[in-house]
């Protein structure tokens, strides 16, 4: 564990940080009583989600889905049997 004074904690906080992350415990002390203390922060537990939350949330008509992946894919097909432009459009 090192203990640094207040002004020396501002003049080398990034060399502080550093020592924090590697794992020492770093004090700041204000005329040699200690005020804080420095330590790593614990990683943030990871949170998983769970599928269908909205389940039955939402409702549509199929038929209509349906129809407008007929309609998409004509006009995909349309698009692969058309001709190529030759000139650049401006």
């Amino acid at each position: 564990m090192r203990q640094v004074n207040i002004h020396e904690a501002k003049t080398r906080l990034s060399e502080l940080i550093a020592a924090v992350e590697a794992g020492e415990e770093v004090v700041i002390a204000r005329a040699g009583k200690r005020v804080v203390r420095l330590v790593r922060e614990a990683p943030a537990p990871k949170r998983y989600r769970e599928g269908g939350a909205l389940k039955g949330q939402f409702v549509w008509d199929q038929e209509a889905w349906d129809a407008g992946d007929a309609e998409i894919l004509e006009m995909f097909e349309e698009s692969l049997n058309a001709p190529l432009d030759p000139e650049p459009r401006t």
